[in-house]
């Protein structure tokens, strides 16, 4: 008994908790809830590219994606879609003008050198964007519009101050060839390779030579934003890097030093986007959306536990509020983790509800089995568990297979659908076996709700005795 106490004491305080997360923590919305801009984009091939390749695709993904940051959007969608096109989704952006003005366009990658006597005003520039960066998930996770475009605008502004500290040495991204992460020789680490053509690596040589053992960085510059500032060794004094390449070397994981090398290619393609379409979805849509999924969750919930209550009687009652309890966590964990809510996560959300229901129902059959061959009614509710436990697990297991499958293969609407169902799945099994089990041994320690008819309607006579 003592046990069975904290248990519900237990599953008390987590209500307590989910329903604190639900009333403090806004939910995200997606841009078919929330309403936005959706904007296609066209990577276009050139003489110098004639096809364009998934290498090419991903460079330009992720220098659209930078683009995006400028823009201060919390919870954008950034895809591709076919082999040339990227899909832009921006929820809560009501000017797509101004997105589209920001998105289009060839990157523009430049290489260029710190300014003498400016050593100690970068170094304050750059921790304080460190710090801004530092805040920009915390404010897109509170959803604090205001707040992310104030702390937007001062990176701009500190952007423009650490590009005022430098200064241009003529080399672009046309004259960058390549980028490519490898291993460092001399130790388990990551670093960047960079390749020029001739005419940059002869100028690159050049800003080396001049910037060897100074102090000064070596800053490299994509959109005007800072995105590397390498030192170069006194070693270089003589006559810089030469051999038209480099390599940036630091601390870098492998994630890290991929990044890095793909923000340069993308840089360095002269590939032109086109913004092929440019769709607006309305608040109005998004409010009536919102209102759809409620009365269709708040409905397909309610006759669930009506048809669990008329059915299985006791047991209904208390899977019904295992199931309440269930939604609760599932919605609290979907604000914990960040999920953005989007219709198919809906879906997915009322399916898991349908599987944490089946649980229920595979435990109360086995129940009622049990009872119908004559055991008591404590030992017909344990056997119950035990012996649809192994199907519950089979089920679920195989669900959250398909998830995976789904969330790793899909994309867009598709992974969000597959996490909302794979974390429901969890929660389910949660509540079906801890939470729905102690509800009914608790019951079962109420002398004047021992009754086996209770349980199981019907039952012969001579299998209601009471268990003690």
């Amino acid at each position: 008994m003592a046990r069975q106490r904290s248990l519900l004491l237990f599953i008390l305080a987590l209500v307590a908790v989910a329903i604190f997360v639900i009333v403090k923590v806004p939910v995200r919305l997606g841009l078919d809830l929330q309403g936005g801009s959706q904007l296609t984009i066209q990577v276009k091939p050139t003489a110098e590219i004639k096809k364009i390749t998934s290498r090419e695709l991903e460079a330009v993904q992720r220098v659209i994606e930078g683009r995006i940051n400028g823009l201060g959007v919390s919870e954008p969608v950034v895809q591709t879609v076919g082999d040339d096109q990227i899909l832009v989704q921006l929820p809560g952006v009501s000017d797509p003008q101004q997105a589209e003005r920001v998105l289009g366009g060839t990157a523009q990658l430049e290489f260029k050198a710190q300014k003498a006597g400016t050593e100690a005003g970068l170094q304050i520039e750059q921790q304080y964007r460190q710090e801004l960066v530092a805040k920009q998930p915390e404010l897109r996770k509170a959803g604090d519009q205001a707040a992310i475009d104030d702390n937007q605008s001062k990176l701009k502004a500190t952007d423009q101050k650490i590009s005022a500290l430098f200064e241009s040495a003529g080399i672009t991204g046309k004259n960058l060839k390549d980028a490519f992460p490898e291993t460092s020789p001399n130790s388990n680490g990551w670093s960047v390779a960079i390749r020029f053509d001739q005419e940059g690596g002869e100028k690159f040589a050049t800003l080396t030579k001049n910037l060897a053992g100074t102090g000064r960085s070596l800053g490299i510059f994509l959109d005007n934003g800072l995105i590397s500032a390498p030192n170069v060794g006194v070693e270089f004094a003589q006559a810089g890097i030469t051999g038209g390449g480099a390599t940036i070397t630091g601390r870098f994981t492998a994630e890290q030093a991929n990044d890095l090398a793909v923000q340069l290619r993308g840089g360095a393609l002269p590939i032109p986007v086109e913004i092929v379409e440019n769709r607006t979805i309305g608040a109005t849509l998004g409010r009536d959306s919102i209102q759809r999924s409620i009365y269709a969750g708040i409905g397909g919930l309610t006759l669930v536990l009506l048809f669990m209550v008329l059915y299985y009687r006791l047991p209904g009652v208390i899977a019904s509020i295992a199931l309440i309890i269930y939604s609760l966590l599932t919605f609290a964990a979907f604000d914990l983790l960040g999920v953005t809510l989007t219709l198919p996560g809906i879906a997915g959300f009322i399916l898991s509800i349908g599987m944490a229901v089946d649980a229920n129902v595979l435990i109360f059959e086995r129940t009622r089995e049990e009872l119908r061959a004559g055991k008591t009614l404590y030992r017909s509710v344990e056997a119950g568990f035990f012996r649809a436990f192994s199907s519950i697990l089979d089920s679920n297991v195989t669900t959250l297979i398909a998830c995976g499958a789904l969330f790793w293969l899909g994309a867009g609407l598709v992974r969000g659908f597959a996490l909302t169902l794979a974390l429901g799945v969890v929660v389910s099994m949660f509540t079906a076996l801890t939470c729905s089990r102690t509800l009914l041994l608790a019951v079962l320690g109420v002398q004047g709700l021992r009754k086996p008819e209770l349980f199981c309607p019907n039952l012969p006579t001579k299998t209601s005795e009471v268990a003690s």
